[in-house]
């Protein structure tokens, strides 16, 4: 807050803070200058190799990394490197990971394939199977089966399927609910402590609470369960939304009800310390079409995605978020038809997902967080030109109007050239400087 005097009066001037902006944004007024997320969630993240070579790269203190979503091994971005290049948004991460232990302190150093040192949970547990590959296991137990693997020359996990014989007679919905259970209080304090420091940032706040996914399928293997039941394959579980629709119907139905019952409550201590509830990470689209066609999407899905977003709506302030990669372009009007605000991560690279008409078609109803540059082509083999010339012509698409987040096309991977992401940094940052 400041001061100026005219005619004698006192004025009062506000400095517009990051999370004015992004409300700005989000209702779909156009803000002073885009706003930029940079690891606020799971799929708008940067892995640790990238990350170390940024804060390298801006002269940051020398620190091992930690890790803050151990699935896809996302670096946590902290406040130095939030405040060197200038985001506007943070994330209220939840207190177990994937895995399904705690991701918080204590922190133990783990030394990777590709020799980095970094910060890890005290209970990530791993082993090396006979090809060298790094096995993880549920609730961080090496006594169960492995759940996860990262090949010997990757750099994120993959789910190992546990699937069990399937009893088409005896198979029980509940099994397929398992993870999803009322929230404790131990959790909803948990949750008011650290979406109140987020909110404390000044910046806008993302909150994934989980339960609320249906269906996607980095979730259905259970990673995080020591012996999933149910249907629990990839391609099974494709296979029962046709074969076994009632089944899915049932578990949709149960699970978007319980968590109803969890956003209630969580409500309660969180209220407005949040801009933006994290709800669903379904994939829909492939690179070049949908994994199912739009009227089983309005059959199976619609009707449960709209039961949460209008508890949501009519009980609180947060805006929605959608994330769905690939060819999604003609599932837009269903999400905004169910009630999402936000749609994540734009992959303008898909068929028919063209900039200027996705903004033009949709742009006044759902906010476009992502599609800010290519990750799969130009951010990782581009040169800072191209880089350059591709976030400015996509800000100039994207921005007009509000409801824009600037952000790139999913997370950025490990061996993404760092003077390209600092290209893109600055070509965000010469875009701003227009007024």
């Amino acid at each position: 807050m400041g001061n100026e005097k005219s005619d004698g009066k006192i004025l009062e001037i506000k400095t517009m803070t990051s999370k004015d902006l992004l409300q700005q944004t989000l209702n779909h007024k156009e803000p002073e200058r885009i706003v930029f997320d940079m690891g606020s969630n799971a799929v708008t993240g940067i892995h640790v190799l990238a990350l170390e070579n940024l804060r390298n790269y801006y002269g940051l203190e020398k620190h091992p990394v930690r890790v803050i979503e151990p699935y896809q091994m996302l670096g946590l971005v902290e406040a130095d490197l939030i405040d060197a290049i200038g985001i506007d948004v943070v994330g209220a991460w939840g207190h177990d990971n994937m895995f399904g232990y705690s991701n918080q302190p204590p922190l133990k150093l783990f030394k990777t394939f590709w020799n980095q040192e970094i910060l890890v949970p005290e209970k990530f547990s791993t082993q090396t199977d006979s090809n060298g590959d790094l096995l993880s296991f549920p609730e961080g137990d090496s006594t169960l089966p492995a759940s996860a693997k990262m090949p010997v020359s990757g750099y994120f996990f993959d789910a190992i399927e546990r699937q069990q014989i399937i009893d088409e007679d005896n198979l029980k919905v509940e099994d397929n609910l398992e993870e999803f259970t009322p929230i404790t209080d131990k959790l909803l304090n948990y949750w008011k402590v650290e979406t109140t420091k987020a909110s404390a940032t000044g910046k806008g706040v993302v909150a994934g609470f989980g339960g609320t996914a249906l269906g996607d399928i980095a979730l259905v293997p259970g990673m995080q369960l020591k012996q999933p039941k149910g249907i629990r394959g990839i391609a099974e579980w494709y296979m029962s939304t046709i074969m076994r629709n009632d089944y899915i119907k049932e578990i949709f139905d149960m699970q978007s009800m319980l968590a109803i019952e969890n956003l209630n409550k969580i409500y309660q201590v969180v209220g407005h310390n949040i801009d933006v509830v994290f709800l669903c990470g379904t994939d829909f689209g492939t690179q070049d079409s949908t994994f199912c066609s739009p009227e089983q999407f309005d059959d199976l899905w619609l009707p449960y995605y709209q039961r949460i977003n209008e508890w949501i709506h009519t009980n609180t302030n947060w805006k929605t978020f959608k994330h769905s990669c690939g060819a999604v372009e003609n599932f837009m009007d269903r999400f905004i038809d169910a009630g999402f605000d936000i749609i994540n991560p734009v992959q303008v690279s898909a068929k028919g997902m063209n900039p200027k008409h996705l903004k033009e078609a949709y742009g006044k109803q759902l906010t476009f967080w992502g599609g800010g540059i290519n990750t799969q082509k130009t951010l990782p083999y581009g040169t800072t030109d191209q880089v350059r010339e591709e976030v400015l012509r996509h800000c100039d698409i994207f921005a007009k109007d509000g409801g824009f987040v600037f952000n790139t096309v999913h997370n950025i991977q490990a061996h993404v050239p760092v003077e390209n992401i600092v290209a893109m940094i600055d070509a965000l940052k010469e875009f701003n400087s227009r007024g």
